[in-house]
């Protein structure tokens, strides 16, 4: 009966409209899904960024400090995440709340071997009202238009392979569509 149970649970997934993998425990689905303010921060050269910048890519928005412990173990597998999956389709957007600004965080790179992650600050904090984060970290997930797919709440393991799957799905659902491919439709 078990085997049946697992054998109906992934052909459901398979013909899921929203996403080919499973979701996260923590992943909190936004049906419909909203346009996500465009916040304002720093990058680590001082320069104004917005979510804006991000337009045309999925982006991963997670809200952190360097004093937030949970944060902190989790950046690591934020790291591995961006190594492995960033690129034209993919972005992980790590944005410290930190007061130190850019030092607090390029500090913690250093000390936590953080290498592929770029550096974006908001000093004032107001990313994680404007969003209603209930706490940090809080990971949005942003399609291509800049619209919230979802949140997880709390730290995760961003590297595992079930996440990384269900990230795939994310990206694969929300791929431009080629205008050789529309030509055929």
């Amino acid at each position: 009966m078990r085997r049946l149970t697992l054998a109906l649970f992934a052909i459901a997934l398979a013909f899921s409209p929203t996403f080919a993998a499973a979701q996260p425990g923590n992943f909190i689905l936004r049906e419909p899904s909203e346009v996500m303010p465009d916040l304002q921060f720093t990058d680590d050269a001082g320069q104004t960024r917005t979510l804006t910048d991000f337009h045309g890519k999925v982006i991963l928005l997670n809200l952190w400090a360097t004093w937030c412990y949970p944060c902190r173990k989790e950046m690591p597998s934020l790291d591995r995440l961006q190594a492995s999956l960033g690129g034209p389709d993919f972005e992980v957007v790590p944005l410290s709340i930190d007061r130190g600004g850019v030092e607090a965080v390029k500090k913690f790179y250093a000390e936590n071997g953080i290498q592929h992650l770029s550096i974006h600050i908001d000093q004032t904090g107001k990313a994680v009202f404007t969003l209603a984060a209930p706490g940090l970290p809080t990971t949005f997930i942003v399609d291509r238009e800049g619209r919230e797919i979802g949140r997880f709440i709390g730290p995760a393991e961003w590297d595992t392979p079930e996440i990384v799957a269900f990230l795939k799905s994310v990206i694969a659902r929300d791929a431009p569509v080629s205008p050789a491919v529309q030509q055929k439709e």
